[in-house]
């Protein structure tokens, strides 16, 4: 802290220069309006602060001489120059927040400045007098007759401008792009919002808006004047690189821009987002162009993209209790295998985990291939209206595991379908999930614990699993790193056995005859499913503060012909995105200590509770930091209904640093215990001092938000 706070944050100022080191703005208004809603209409942002006004990069910037020499350089690039105060922008910030005021409407507001300048300092403090807005009375509509007269009036419903808005230029505005898309989707292929002309008489007993649109734009003069007329489509053209083999019904499969038809800017849109997101080209160009006086002709041309490529990457991991392990991954694939925009995968992963100078090891080796089709095959191969391409997907893997207690098989094969609605909603149906595990070679001490335990036995035994999945997810913001306020919700749901049990008249019992066999292996019968909801508030513009909170339950119940969830299907927490006190499946279920047995980790539960809360502030350069806090746990389900113990919710808290590349981030946290439901009772609270003990924090590697 000392050395960082060594330096003056006006060092490298010159003779007369002030550092602009606050923005303030005052509101006089019977509204209620946040001054925070002016702040991006300021031409001058000063620097910001970390906390309580301390910019440690504004320091680190001063510790160079100003001159971009040698270690200079390195200060000046992950520091942060102070933002030398400019008095002409003051009238500019005023002028852009009256624009503001006018586009809320506030037509008579006023705003005054007033500067302070002290110690190389300047703090400008903002004034903003509102007035009164107006509201609108009357709407009077003017507009040409004719075709357009009709469809304009059968469009009045859907007006978003109504008698007792406030009148604004903002609502004006939104106006007249919505009903500019909505006459382009009926044909008038060369209007847009500039044919719209508002104008309102305040100075009456009441309000008047004037509504009118012209046959010209407000960039014309009267004597432009053209007749609002329908377009049609007429020739249509797509062409493609020779390199890129495409069969010809894919194209008139996806293409909805007909010759003939009616012009339609979302037909259009919707041919352009359906081409691109077959992830075939790289790159989609839709142009439009009018050569008579109602015919649009409309030319596709898709650029290639390599079909072939492959990716590589590989994690490293160690933890408290000694395992260090190496996590490799290669993927290749085909973007077009069959010339009709179907997507091959094949992968191979392993990973490796030992404990240096011990034989403790264990090996986990797999193989994949999928499929995925640019149609929903078997249920509606037909052309969608849909302006994104639903996928058929089909996939397959293998997977050996050798660890000390076992060794398993783990083969599964799954047939269903993804897809999108709209921008934000993602969905996949699994009809057809199918698994078959072996278990084999245990350890005599496993085999023994098995025994002894029969929730474990159910979990680890030789089974087929054969039902339907399903996931619904819908976000706010999309984007790799979002950079506002945005919130999510995942809903993920799983069935099986149900379909069998049908038949279990026609099965065989097995040797004890307590369950059904289906392929010579008892087949799994549950119910799981769980949800997470999460929010993140952005407290400023450019999002350099952010809280984010996160809710994840989940539940699965075994029934009928089985005693306990499939182990592949059981709930964990711990890790780099859950209960980062711990590493991963080191926690639970309930209060129980992990079990002596497994050589890795492998605490699991029917029952996940979680709450995380994470405080995100940007500190210098591209890094930032984080704070959070986190309770949850993972319980058997039948302990749980006979006596739920508050005790066992396990609590912790951390921080961590990222490099936010924007493309991608990179982030290390450091969770510390603050409960720890399996220590004895009078000890499961921890101190400060045990924080830094062997087992009282775990460091996590990870890419992205935690959540």
């Amino acid at each position: 802290m000392l050395l960082v706070t060594s330096c003056s944050t006006t060092k490298l100022l010159s003779e007369g220069q002030f550092r602009l080191a606050e923005n303030e703005i005052a509101i006089e208004s019977s509204d209620k309006l946040s001054s925070s809603e002016f702040t991006p209409y300021l031409k001058q942002q000063a620097n910001t602060s970390l906390i309580f006004g301390w910019n440690p990069a504004l320091n680190i910037y001063n510790w160079s001489n100003g001159s971009g020499d040698g270690i200079n350089a390195l200060w000046q690039a992950i520091g942060q120059a102070p933002v030398v105060f400019d008095e002409s922008l003051v009238a500019q910030s005023k002028d852009n927040i009256l624009v503001h005021l006018g586009n809320l409407g506030y037509y008579n507001a006023s705003v005054d400045s007033e500067i302070q300048l002290k110690d190389k300092l300047a703090k400008v403090k903002y004034t903003i007098k509102t007035g009164k807005r107006k509201k609108i009375d009357k709407i009077i509509y003017d507009v040409p007759s004719g075709q357009f007269a009709e469809d304009f009036y059968a469009d009045t419903v859907n007006v978003s401008v109504r008698p007792g808005d406030y009148l604004n230029d903002e609502i004006l505005e939104q106006e007249s792009v919505r009903g500019a898309e909505h006459f382009r989707r009926l044909g008038y292929y060369s209007f847009n919002k500039n044919h719209y002309f508002f104008e309102a008489d305040t100075l009456g007993d009441s309000n008047i808006l004037y509504y009118r649109v012209r046959e010209y734009t407000r960039n014309e003069p009267a004597s432009a004047s053209e007749p609002l007329r329908k377009y049609y489509f007429n020739d249509v053209s797509i062409s493609h690189d020779a390199d890129i083999k495409l069969k010809p019904k894919l194209l008139k499969r996806l293409n909805s821009i007909l010759p003939g038809d009616i012009y339609n800017e979302d037909v259009v849109n919707t041919s352009y987002n359906r081409l691109a997101s077959l992830n075939v080209f790289g790159a989609v160009n839709v142009e439009t162009e009018a050569v008579d006086t109602n015919l649009v002709n409309c030319s596709v041309q898709l650029s290639g993209a390599n079909m072939l490529g492959f990716k590589a990457n590989a994690e490293m991991s160690s933890n408290s209790s000694g395992l260090f392990g190496i996590s490799p991954q290669l993927t290749f694939f085909h973007r077009n295998l069959f010339g009709g925009g179907e997507r091959l995968n094949l992968g191979f992963t392993g990973n490796w985990q030992s404990r240096p100078g011990t034989a403790v090891s264990s090996l986990e080796v797999g193989v994949s291939a999928g499929l995925s089709l640019p149609n929903l095959w078997l249920l509606n191969p037909k052309k969608s209206e849909n302006r994104y391409v639903p996928r058929t997907e089909i996939n397959a893997s293998f997977n050996y595991q050798n660890r000390p207690e076992y060794r398993r098989n783990v083969a599964s094969f799954s047939y269903g379908y993804s897809g999108r609605f709209g921008e934000k909603l993602y969905y996949q149906i699994y009809p057809l999930k199918f698994s078959l595990v072996n278990l084999h070679e245990l350890s005599e001490n496993f085999y023994d614990m098995l025994l002894e335990n029969p929730y474990l036995w159910d979990s680890f035994k030789d089974q087929t699993d054969l039902g339907l999945g399903a996931q619904l997810y819908y976000t706010s913001d999309n984007s790799i790193v979002p950079k506002s306020s945005y919130h999510f919700v995942r809903l993920n749901f799983d069935s099986s056995g149900n379909f069998l049990s049908l038949f279990n008249r026609h099965l065989p019992l097995s040797g004890q005859g307590t369950e059904r066999l289906f392929l010579g292996l008892p087949y799994q019968q549950y119910l799981r499913a769980d949800l997470s909801v999460g929010k993140t508030f952005s407290f400023d513009v450019d999002n350099r503060h952010a809280l984010a909170m996160r809710l994840h339950a989940g539940i699965g119940n075994a029934y009928g012909n089985s005693n306990a969830l499939p182990f592949e299907k059981q709930f964990y927490v711990g890790g780099a995105s859950s209960m980062r006190g711990w590493q991963v499946r080191t926690l639970g279920p309930g209060s129980d200590k992990m079990e002596d047995i497994f050589l890795i980790p492998s605490q699991t539960g029917d029952v996940k509770f979680e709450f995380d809360m994470e405080y995100r502030f940007k500190m210098f350069w591209k890094l930032e930091g984080a704070l959070f806090a986190e309770a949850g746990n993972v319980w058997i389900l039948d302990d749980i209904k006979d006596h739920f113990d508050p005790h066992t919710i396990a609590a912790d808290w951390g921080l961590g640093v990222r490099m936010n590349l924007d493309f991608i981030l990179i982030r290390v946290d450091a969770g510390f215990k603050l409960h720890d439901p399996s220590r004895a009772a009078g000890s499961r609270w921890l101190t400060p001092r045990q924080w830094f003990d062997s087992n009282g924090a775990a460091v996590h590697f990870g890419v992205g938000y935690p959540f």
